[in-house]
């Protein structure tokens, strides 16, 4: 494996994944354009409420694909499709959760984060609608995780095109034409995430093979490869719970100052998960790698993987902070036309600049654990982190204000690169502890 073919899997799935935070972006840009930034604030409020729900499951995407890459370099069709098969079933069991408890879940998160009143009857209209969405929701984590680890990415991108698609679509004809507002754009948003399990059946069924058979319960609940697999899920979600609390502690503190400066750092917070998932791709690719690797038991791609994996990774903080800085002008405007929200943007868009060569690092690397479903480092890592973020938070912010909010939160960035970054020569050792040379054994170097 070399440069080429290392991107060619990266930057198709840098794209895709860029689509992934589309959703609430696109519900902002499109209520950004009426002219009161409560709207912002609503949708902001409720964006943060689903990625409180998805993302704490969103370990249902990411040890799918690390399992299901690994069952594909290990070319075992049985274990592919279970790979499929049981975070599925989970997916559906916690989305029909979410439906029975929905109206807990919001009066808590809301009584926690404490929006002004017309964030607040905003936030729990968008709310309303889109909670219905989430038993497809997280199926399409599901879906998506597994068409990655077996490396279906014109599927996967075309999936998370044509979901944007009909979001944007629909959006703007219920907010534009039939003027909506939040109902539309949650509205338009459930319509996409439910078009696009559908379609996800009709391809997973296509890509079945002939021979076919539905597993049975004894296999699917095997207590080897589930006991492995819940591990696994357990850890990523102690990951993503950390990931939450830094997130809503955030967007709490920063609606302590005010609707405008809540929607600037709303606006910000998206642009930061748009570069995200631009890591997020590279982050796949070397998931991808590093389960064949060990499927088929290569250390030679193993390595030549988590090489480029660190190359990348810097190169791509450069390439996406040049991209911003250029662009800006052209990006924050699509997000909104409050000029009081544009200047505060201005004010803090320093803070963004700063992230991709603070988080790039812990970002790409943690594919690499992916692929291997070593998740202990990650949860571990993200657990130091967040204790660096609270500190920072506690000191800065009564000085500093919003200013200090973003210093904890690119603080907590570095911090969660540098401590996985500390766990890669354990994994190497764990993976590839010794390699047969001329008789003798060397140690993984």
């Amino acid at each position: 494996m070399n440069h080429r073919t290392y991107l060619a899997l990266a930057i198709p799935l840098a794209i895709s994944m860029i689509t992934t935070p589309l959703l609430g972006v696109v519900d902002m840009a499109v209520v950004g354009q009426l002219p009161n930034p409560a709207y912002i604030g609503g949708v902001a409020v409720g964006t943060v409420i689903f990625n409180t729900l998805y993302w704490l499951f969103g370990f249902l995407r990411v040890s799918t694909s690390g399992f299901a890459a690994q069952a594909e370099g290990a070319n075992d069709e049985k274990e592919q499709l279970l790979a499929l098969i049981r975070p599925l079933f989970i997916a559906l069991l916690v989305g029909m959760i979410f439906l029975i408890l929905q109206w807990p879940i919001l009066n808590v998160t809301l009584a926690f984060m404490s929006p002004a009143s017309d964030v607040y009857e905003f936030a729990s209209e968008y709310y309303s609608i889109r909670i219905w969405g989430a038993p497809f929701a997280l199926a399409n984590y599901v879906v998506m995780g597994w068409l990655v680890g077996r490396a279906r990415i014109k599927l996967t991108l075309t999936l998370q095109i044509l979901m944007n698609l009909i979001n944007i679509i629909l959006a703007i004809v219920f907010v534009k034409v039939f003027s909506w507002g939040v109902s539309g754009v949650a509205a338009a948003t459930l319509i996409a995430e439910i078009a696009t399990v559908l379609l996800s059946g009709i391809i997973i069924i296509k890509l079945l093979p002939q021979s076919f058979r539905f597993p049975s319960r004894g296999e699917i609940l095997n207590p080897e490869p589930f006991k492995k697999m819940v591990a696994m899920n357990r850890d990523l979600m102690i990951r993503t719970f950390c990931l939450l609390v830094v997130f809503n502690l955030f967007t709490a503190k920063g609606a302590a100052y005010g609707t405008e400066v809540l929607a600037a750092n709303a606006v910000l917070i998206q642009i930061h998960y748009m570069m995200a998932y631009a890591f997020d791709g590279f982050a796949n690719a070397s998931s991808i790698y590093v389960g064949k690797a060990i499927g088929s038991q290569d250390r030679d791609l193993y390595k030549r993987t988590v090489s480029l994996t660190f190359q990348w990774a810097i190169i791509s903080a450069l390439l996406i902070t040049a991209l911003f800085y250029l662009c800006k002008g052209l990006i924050i405007p699509l997000f909104t036309q409050t000029q009081s929200v544009i200047e505060l943007i201005g004010t803090y868009e320093l803070w963004i600049l700063l992230f991709p060569l603070s988080a790039s690092l812990g970002l790409v690397l943690y594919g690499v654990f992916v692929g291997a479903t070593e998740a202990k480092p990650i949860r571990n890592s993200m657990v130091y982190a967040l204790g660096v973020f609270l500190s920072v938070l506690y000191i800065s912010v009564p000085s500093l204000q919003n200013h200090g909010l973003w210093l904890a939160f690119i603080v907590f960035s570095l911090g969660r690169s540098i401590f996985l970054v500390i766990y890669i020569p354990s994994l190497n050792r764990k993976l590839f502890p010794v390699m047969p040379v001329d008789g003798k054994t060397t140690k993984f170097s």
